[in-house]
């Protein structure tokens, strides 16, 4: 009788194999790759009607209701649509990487633990999408100041790829940044840290806020940097209270 070799189970407690954990995130990065590409499709098609959109706030912060972006190559234009297809798949894909993300790293959680599964999505997605809305009501006086800070000397005349590419990086950087209380809440429950451990990091938490903000905001205003350093000490305390009522 030949001898079968049994596949070894793992257990929710038991760890991964390094080869089988490299293995799965390779997979899901695959999966998530997959749906922002889907996503980008979609977002192309739709790229000229998000283009006439995001125009309206440059008109709005120069009061010239004609003002038009620019390109100055002949591909410039097909590259500009190719980019808002990008962060768009970016944001249309974001359950599945969200959710694929929660997938990889719940192994290490207890079975009672991973009852957080839809929370966690669904609290990820709001807060995103709290960003992005804190993105565009920051726009226009960043844009303001952006403008008003060269002087007279200096008359704006914004390229589209330009343009566009900062009115996407601040998205996506306000949506990733108002995701801090969710990665907060979910340390707290790998029990990576503790409330005590946040509450007597207080005043640094505030410089590394105001030092992250200042760095990952593209607009490099004060506006924005007062957009994104407020919330994210809110959320910051909001995780402290939520630890508290978890016994974390």
């Amino acid at each position: 009788m030949p001898l079968t070799r049994k596949r070894k189970q793992r257990t929710p407690d038991a760890q991964m194999p390094v080869l089988e954990h490299l293995a799965e995130l390779r997979r899901r990065i695959f999966i998530c790759a997959i749906a922002i590409a889907l996503g980008g499709i979609v977002a192309f098609t739709f790229s000229n009607q998000i283009i006439d959109f995001l125009l309206e706030y440059y008109k709005e912060a120069t009061d010239d209701p004609k003002k038009a972006l620019v390109f100055t190559a002949p591909a410039d234009a097909f590259l500009t649509r190719l980019k808002v297809a990008t962060y768009g798949g970016i944001v249309l894909a974001l359950p599945v990487w969200l959710w694929q993300l929660w997938r990889f790293m719940t192994p290490g959680l207890h079975p009672n633990e991973k009852r957080y599964a839809v929370p966690f999505l669904v609290s990820a997605l709001v807060l995103f999408g709290l960003g992005a809305v804190v993105a565009f009501l920051t726009l226009e006086p960043a844009l303001h100041f952006l403008i008003a800070v060269g002087g007279d000397a200096q008359q704006p005349l914004f390229t589209s790829d330009k343009y566009l590419g900062l009115v996407s990086l601040m998205v996506v950087a306000f949506g990733l940044a108002f995701e801090f209380p969710v990665v907060l809440v979910f340390l707290l429950l790998a029990r990576v840290i503790t409330t005590a451990q946040l509450r007597k990091a207080r005043r640094w938490a505030i410089v590394a806020i105001v030092t992250f903000s200042a760095l990952i905001t593209p607009s490099q205003d004060p506006y924005s940097l007062a957009f994104m350093a407020v919330p994210m000490y809110l959320f910051y305390e909001g995780a402290i209270l939520i630890g508290r009522i978890l016994k974390r």
